[in-house]
């Protein structure tokens, strides 16, 4: 690969990353100060995210994929999603914030599959060249949360919250005019039982992958580990701001290091451990990740903390990317790009769409019930209930397999 070339696919997928985390991270704290939404409001708006998520597959299957250039259309995108940004950064209320949110996930979701096709389609060794150029999007990230809490400083004053939205929009609207300068990425060419097949573009091939028990079983943990992991996006930011850690959206970050340092580890689990005990123990994190949200504060239990925020890499890549290659051994030759695309619908779709909803009847609850607990710990309590009751029906239901499962179809 050219050097050129290296350097602009890095630098797409930074800002592709650096965008999402400079808004994302601290919306249910902008929520709560700058708007003063509702449980059940803040519920509804991080929902769109999940219904980006469902509606996606659409826009690659349907259009991306058939007519039109990815860098062209990312790049559309994202000028799109730069206005849509500004209008986010002046809305005066919920009702008026919603709308705009909801068009601009519905538009962005795509876009993570788009930064992905224009990388692969300029590499000839993805295995070994794409998780060089993937790791400037988590550099994008943390820069963007290191960047809110110690340069900015708009997590610690009030109504500050706003400006990471003219933060993304900007950022947005850098990508949006670099994307056309990007390596020509035009469809791939299809026959005609494959532009028709609508089934396979929306991942339901796969649904036939379903009848294998162990898959089943996988399928359904992935859906229901995704309520635990809603309550991370939506609260986390908000209670580390209302207990009193000062910079959160910068320890935050901590995660990201988390994930990355993980993430090599992970070929080392699965040769020594296996799926089944590798992905185990990123369920078992999910649930410890809450009670030490539960038990801890700001003073001298803060460690806490920050090893509940540092344990991200375990709960993200031993479940979650465990889970892709998983499924991409079980899938076989046929259904690969089936199977993966099934599996993003239901955990980023359905799974995050019931988690986000769960999580915002949950304290909606908690704030006027009667208990003798704080706020905060009877709301992380009921993550860290589900992700070991997920914990203990996999351990018992899945059916151990090698390192490297044949495929099932």
């Amino acid at each position: 690969m050219k050097t050129t070339i290296r350097i602009k696919l890095s630098f797409m997928m930074f800002l592709e990353f650096f965008i999402w985390g400079a808004w994302f991270v601290t919306l249910g704290t902008f929520l709560s100060q700058n708007l003063h939404a509702s449980e059940l409001e803040k519920a509804n708006i991080f929902s769109t995210q999940s219904l980006g998520a469902i509606v996606a597959p659409f826009i690659i299957g349907l259009i991306a994929d058939r007519y039109f250039n990815a860098e062209r259309i990312l790049g559309i995108l994202h000028l799109i999603g730069a206005f849509l940004m500004y209008q986010m950064y002046t809305a005066p209320s919920v009702g008026m914030f919603y709308p705009y949110v909801l068009v601009y996930m519905i538009l962005y979701m795509p876009t993570l599959a788009l930064v992905n096709s224009v990388s692969f389609r300029q590499i000839s060794d993805p295995e070994k060249q794409f998780s060089s150029i993937r790791v400037f999007g988590t550099i994008g990230w943390i820069v963007a949360g290191l960047s809110i809490s110690y340069v900015f400083k708009w997590d610690a004053g009030e109504g500050m919250l706003k400006n990471t939205f003219l933060m993304a929009g900007v950022a947005s609207l850098v990508l949006g005019l670099f994307s056309f300068g990007l390596p020509k990425t035009p469809p791939a060419k299809r026959s005609a039982e494959e532009k028709s097949n609508l089934s396979q573009i929306l991942g339901l091939d796969a649904i036939k992958l379903l009848g294998n028990r162990n898959f089943l079983m996988f399928f359904l943990s992935s859906v229901l580990i995704c309520i635990p992991l809603a309550f991370y996006y939506q609260y986390a930011n908000q209670f580390l701001t209302e207990t009193g850690l000062a910079n959160p959206t910068g320890k935050m970050t901590i995660g990201q290091f988390s994930e990355a340092f993980f993430l090599l580890l992970l070929p080392v689990f699965f040769s020594r451990f296996g799926f089944k005990n590798t992905i185990m123990l990123g369920m078992l994190a999910w649930a410890v990740r809450y009670l030490l949200f539960a038990y801890g504060n700001a003073g001298e239990l803060s460690y806490m903390l920050i090893l509940g925020i540092a344990l991200h890499g375990i709960c993200y890549d031993f479940f979650f990317v465990s889970g892709q290659i998983y499924t991409d051994a079980k899938a076989g030759e046929r259904y690969k790009s089936s199977a993966q695309g099934l599996i993003t619908l239901a955990t980023y779709g359905v799974g995050q769409l019931i988690g986000f909803w769960v999580a915002g009847f949950v304290s909606e609850y908690y704030q006027t019930a009667p208990t003798n607990a704080p706020f905060w710990q009877n709301v992380w309590l009921v993550p860290a209930v589900i992700a070991a009751v997920v914990l203990f029906l996999f351990a018992k239901f899945f059916k151990n397999e090698p390192t490297k499962p044949k495929p099932s179809v």
